[in-house]
């Protein structure tokens, strides 16, 4: 922690004139800045001469400033200066202030001086001083500094009361004494202000710090490749020496890089011409926060509660600037084809450098179980050719800040498990190793969101999120694209991408769509013909590209040995699709699909034709296909590879894709030869869409949009067959691919995965249908609709279940027999609150059944049974339902039907009565809802406890709507009779006291 002495040490003033301040003092300057202790009445008496020396201090900034012979020490004066205003500030404003009593008039026997100073709690400067971040905004750090600065009154407060000059003065004198101290912190943050804006004059980084600079810049504006970082930092560093031998090669490598363009051109179709990063990378758009615990980050609603902002120029040249950035790093989050490598690749090829020294390591591309420094070595030598050791690349960096851009802590995660899981401490590690060497150093990590759950994370650290594109840099990427292409493509048109905002919101997703385009023509349609639909525009992408990558290796092929072939392509990939699905994560490590491939299709080499042709190693299933990324690690001399896809949606469609061929399949021709019932062979489907629920929303809405390509009756019979398959092998005991096992399952859970595949899928296919039809050979299809519920919920982890149940609509209904029945759909569009229940339904009367009531004595048994399972969501309902069956118990299961219209319980009544909006009901209906009430409190049990809480509550809901003339006298009249009848009852008669006295009385 900074002492203030040091403070003003670093801000040049003469070192004499520290020395007399803090011997008046008693010492207090060498304590930290955070703290000049207990020696209230010096800091009073001398608070002119603290004054004075503080406002030269800062006078003088600009001139030490000047002098500073290194980035991190230019840092330092800066954070000096910002604690010498923040101290300046308080006692300017104490200064200024008129109190009633003297401060000059203040004095101690020597013994009060000791007593204070040893433990009275007196302590001005015993709270850190608040110093500004670049992620906070302006009135953060405001409300910081008057809370501050209030620590400060308070301590001076303390220090006044109890002595000879605060007895002498009057209670009105002393009240005004108070208010205005207390002031002094309003006053203190205005002067503070004005420091602070005389500090940026002199250091402009310090408006960087204070976040000055406006977050929400209008929204048609769209920066490019951090332009403008180079001359706000190259200002700040002008006097410093320029880097020399490898550290000069290391910069001219980085800044060649805006000249390379922003794909490979080996990726290219022939006749596209790509634009240069310098001319196409976009500045995104971020949120940014310090986490509060280590699962904030990969948290989706941590993040919303954020502004976003539109400075990341800015925000970059304040965090590089500041000196947090070399205590933890700056952790930069985002989607795969977000941007974070692109980023680290500008901000290494625009940093000034004169003043900064970025490193840029590909974590991908390092050994994997060495140390930071000897990875950073590696990186350093396959940029420029050189072996140099880290303190001679610091060496040769003269007074620039060497900045650590680590590209992909996720690819550590992915390929080598839980080994890298303090990767960012470690990084927090070297960096505070190095500061005590004298050499800081700042650090930049970036990942993907989806596992910055599984990092550990450094006191101090900083996250920042890179958001989607908005429509106003989606445009500008388009104006990019099309003036490079101007003359030899058609422009893509912001009408044709907006149509595919899911996709074109992530800059590489954006840039795949172009090539499409650009090969295919597919988006830019002529106007008369319809947008593709969402299931089209998937499978014209991924065919494209299939088709692109065959052609640069089988040029004269015919036209449909290319389909084989482009299908083959796509079902290589859909096998991937479902390594992830089945896994329940968004990767799959090569060795993974690797034992998955063989459990399905064997370890055969020959060529085949059809879905079994054998695949290669997946490195070279996958590598080559743009919208698979490929992370990787090298560790003990090999590279460990992950697979997933730039988009999960690809993946989900794939997914749905196969799940849907698998089971259209199952439609092949029987044997010529079959004598009776012949068995359906669904052994390679059962093995493939046992392991994982295919119930996600967008899994879900491919599945409509695929269904919808087949013609009506092959629907009608592919949902006919996949009945006959839930039914026929519903005892299945054996395994056809043991040898596939992408994750464990029981296998009763297996059957439950397969069965709710089955049934999304034929719900598809149907749109809608019916219990019976779906269970045609149960004498009780409500009943074994229930029961395959609790099948599939045990088969599935609650986020699934819950994925599942929200995917169905279901309606209880009679069919034309009389016979309860359920129809069944897939859910569209928002969630519906579920339909009233009616009790004859599940109790098997017939609708509208109008005959006696009945009961049941299980309400104990029920109450029970939503405690033994112990899910989260019974016992939310047992909770809030604790009250009802301790007081209402009986009530649970007592049931009143009437002519024509549901039947209910008498607790279903009851509440209705207390909790709906009565108002809404004409007075026939409210009529009705109170004569069911009585009917089923009379039904009640004569030796019922808590009948007295029944009748309260009854009683409770009569006299509000009596009052307010919603009931009828009629309805008034029979409740009359009730209570008359249960006046007999000694236990009720304290209820009926309250509500009818006279009753009692009389």
């Amino acid at each position: 922690m900074l002492s203030f002495a040091d403070a003003l040490a670093l801000l040049g003033v003469d070192s004499a004139r520290v020395t007399a301040l803090d011997r008046a003092l008693g010492g207090a300057l060498n304590l930290a800045t955070g703290g000049a202790s207990g020696a209230v009445l010096g800091m009073v008496s001398e608070r002119g001469r603290i004054v004075g020396v503080g406002r030269d201090a800062v006078r003088g900034v600009g001139a030490r400033l000047g002098r500073a012979t290194s980035r991190a020490e230019r840092t330092d004066v800066l954070r000096a200066a910002h604690a010498v205003i923040v101290i300046v500030a308080w006692f300017e404003a104490l200064e200024e202030t008129a109190l009633p009593i003297s401060l000059g008039e203040l004095d101690l026997v020597r013994g009060e001086q000791v007593a204070l100073a040893g433990g009275s709690g007196t302590d001005l400067f015993a709270v850190t001083v608040p110093c500004p971040e670049p992620h906070l905004p302006p009135e953060a750090l405001s409300e910081e500094l008057r809370s501050w600065y209030g620590q400060y009154g308070d301590a001076l407060l303390a220090f006044l009361h109890g002595l000879a000059v605060w007895e002498r003065a009057s209670a009105e004198e002393q009240a005004r004494t108070t208010s205005l101290v207390r002031a002094t912190r309003d006053r203190a943050l205005f002067r503070y202000r004005h420091l602070s804006f005389q500090l940026v004059q002199a250091a402009p980084e310090f408006g960087y710090w204070l976040t000055l600079v406006e977050h929400q810049a209008t929204r048609t504006e769209v920066r490019r490749a951090l332009d403008g970082i180079d001359s706000l930092l190259a200002a700040t560093a002008d006097h410093l020496q320029p880097p020399v031998d490898v550290a000069a090669a290391l910069a001219t490598a980085h800044e060649a890089s805006l000249t390379h363009t922003i794909l490979d051109t080996a990726t290219t179709p022939e006749g596209i011409r790509v634009p240069t990063v310098a001319a196409m990378y976009l500045d995104p758009d971020f949120r940014v926060a310090k986490p509060l615990s280590q699962s904030g980050p990969a948290d989706e609603s941590w993040w919303e509660r954020l502004p976003v902002r539109r400075d990341l120029t800015s925000y970059l040249a304040g965090i590089l600037t500041h000196p947090s950035l070399t205590d933890a790093p700056l952790l930069v989050l985002g989607q795969p084809g977000a941007g974070k490598s692109v980023l680290t690749r500008v901000l290494a090829a625009r940093l000034p450098r004169a003043g900064f020294l970025p490193v840029r390591i590909p974590l991908r591309d390092v050994r994997a179980e060495d140390e930071l420094q000897d990875q950073i070595e590696q990186a350093i030598r396959a940029a420029t050719g050189e072996r140099t050791s880290w303190p001679e690349l610091v060496r040769a960096a003269g007074g620039s800040t060497p900045v650590l851009l680590l590209d992909g802590f996720d690819e550590l995660l992915q390929t080598t498990g839980v080994h890298h899981t303090d990767f960012l401490v470690r990084v927090a590690r070297f960096q505070r190793r190095e500061a005590e060497l004298g050499r800081p150093v700042a650090a930049l990590v970036t990942s993907r969101t989806a596992v910055a759950d599984r990092a550990r994370y450094p006191q101090g650290l900083v996250a920042l999120r890179l958001e989607p594109f908005r429509p106003e840099q989606m445009q500008r990427w388009l104006a990019v694209w099309n003036e490079a292409n101007s003359g030899t493509l058609r422009p893509l048109t912001w009408e044709t991408v907006s149509r595919h905002l899911e996709l074109a919101s992530q800059p590489l997703l954006l840039t795949m769509l172009a090539l499409y385009d650009a090969t295919e023509g597919g988006l830019t349609r002529d106007e008369s013909e319809q947008p593709l639909e969402l299931t089209e525009l998937y499978e014209e992408l991924l065919s494209s590209f299939a088709r692109r990558e065959l052609g640069k290796t089988s040029r004269d092929a015919a036209p449909d040995d290319e389909a084989t072939r482009v299908e083959q392509e796509l079902q290589r990939l859909s096998l991937v699709a479902f390594a992830l699905v089945n896994r329940g994560r968004q990767w799959v490590s090569a060795d993974e699909l690797d034992e998955d491939l063989a459990g399905l299709l064997g370890r055969r080499t020959a060529e085949a034709a059809g879905f079994r042709t054998p695949l290669g190693p997946a490195e070279t299933a996958l590598g080559r296909f743009f919208f698979v990324q490929r992370a990787q690690s090298v560790r003990d001399g090999r590279v460990l590879a992950t697979f997933e896809f730039l988009h999960a949606t690809f993946g989900e469609y794939l997914a749905m894709r196969l799940a849907l061929r698998l089971l259209t399949d199952l439609l092949a021709p029987r044997p010529s030869l079959s004598l009776g019932e012949s068995r359906i062979d669904d052994d390679l489907a059962y093995a493939v869409l046992s392991f994982a629920p295919l119930a996600s929303r967008q899994m879900l809405r491919f599945a409509r949009g695929l269904v919808r390509t087949m013609p009506p009756e092959r629907r009608t019979r592919l949902a006919e067959r996949l009945v006959r398959v839930r039914n026929e092998h519903k005892t299945r005991t054996g395994d056809p691919r043991p040898e596939y096992r992408p994750v464990e399952r029981r296998t009763s859970s297996r059957h439950g995965i397969y069965d709710a595949n089955l049934v999304l899928v034929t719900l598809a296919l149907l749109e809608r249908t019916s219990v019976h039809e779906l269970f045609p050979r149960a004498s009780d299809p409500v009943g074994s609709w229930h029961h395959r519920c609790l099948l599939w919920r045990s088969s599935m982890e609650e986020e699934q279940w819950t994925d599942m149940a929200l995917s169905f609509t279901v309606r209880r209904t009679w069919d034309g027999e009389g016979r309860r029945s359920l129809e069944i759909r897939l859910r569209e569009g928002a969630l519906p609150q579920p339909e009233p229940l009616d009790a004859n339904w599940f109790f098997r009367y017939p609708q509208g059944h109008g005959g006696p009531g009945w009961q049941r004595a299980y309400h104990e048994d029920i109450w029970h049974k939503l405690t033994v399972a112990g899910s989260t969501n019974d016992q939310v309902v047992a909770h809030a339902l604790d009250p009802v069956f301790r007081n209402l118990g009986p009530c649970v299961t007592t049931f009143t039907p009437v002519e024509d219209a549901p039947a209910s319980s008498l607790a279903h009544d009851l509440l209705r009565l207390l909790l709906d909006d009565t108002d809404a009901l004409t007075r026939t209906e409210l009529g009705d809802l109170y004569e069911r009430v009585q009917r089923g409190i009379r039904a009640l049990p004569t030796d019922f406890e808590r009948m007295d809480r029944v009748l309260e509550l009854f009683l409770v809901a009569r006299d509000r709507d009596r009052d307010r003339g919603a009931v009828a006298d009629g309805t008034l009249d029979s409740i009359d009779q009730l209570v008359a009848h249960l006046a007999t009852r000694s236990s009720l008669r304290p209820t009926l006291l309250r509500h009818y006295p006279w009753l009692v009385r009389g």
